[in-house]
């Protein structure tokens, strides 16, 4: 079954497509993010810790860079990045909007052996925190739910970061999502990792480390 939807993807990818990128695959739920915000981490949610580290690949953010971010970070080897542009008032541009932030870049997995993004999505300058930016990003999304918000760091920069599950009508479980958040001069900026299923998300998650552990101020 799960070759098939390999097999298929592609098909769905190119139905979703947004200046040349497929659209956000995760985002939050309508409730209110402090009702589970706090509470212990779920199964479905799980770690984004435990797997062996990524080989490093190219840095991502930097001039000259495929996308221009306030931050840079290490992708993993063989992941491969392209800006995302998001035209105000287009069909999809719900799909790259999320909350309080637009998606600028994403970073496919596909080369590297894994159906998934690690998306970045940056927002206007304000006097929000991480936490909040995160829980925005978070509840604008009905799909998703068990969010479990924790404080943590990427690189030397102070971030809030999630785990959560995502449902819909054509998954047959609720996958697993994470993503973290730092505030910059220029604005927020998040960084999303979802995935076809949970188990690719999983496969993934030691890019997603990668880039926290290496993200600093461009």
């Amino acid at each position: 079954m799960r070759g098939a939807v390999r097999a298929l993807i592609p098909a769905a990818v190119a139905a979703l497509a947004l200046a040349g990128c497929s659209s956000s695959s995760g985002g939050g739920n309508g409730a209110d993010p402090g009702k589970n915000g706090d509470s212990a981490p779920s199964k479905a949610a799980g770690s984004a810790t435990g797997n062996a580290a990524a080989a490093k690949g190219v840095t991502l953010g930097g001039a000259g860079s495929p996308c221009e971010l306030p931050v840079t970070f290490d992708l993993a080897a063989d992941w491969k990045p392209q800006a995302v542009t998001v035209e105000p008032g287009s069909d999809l541009a719900a799909l790259g909007e999320q909350g309080p932030v637009t998606m600028v870049c994403e970073v496919d997995a596909k080369p590297a052996g894994n159906i998934g993004y690690l998306r970045v999505w940056q927002g206007k300058a304000s006097g929000d925190t991480p936490r909040a930016v995160l829980e925005a990003f978070v509840k604008a999304d009905p799909n998703a739910g068990e969010a479990t918000y924790t404080e943590a760091e990427a690189g030397p920069l102070p971030a809030a970061e999630v785990g959560y599950t995502v449902s819909g009508e054509l998954l047959d479980e609720p996958k697993t999502e994470h993503a973290f958040a730092v505030t910059t001069p220029e604005g927020p900026v998040v960084v999303h990792l979802g995935g076809l299923d949970s188990q690719e998300h999983q496969e993934m998650l030691p890019a997603y480390e990668l880039a926290k552990k290496t993200l600093k101020l461009g």
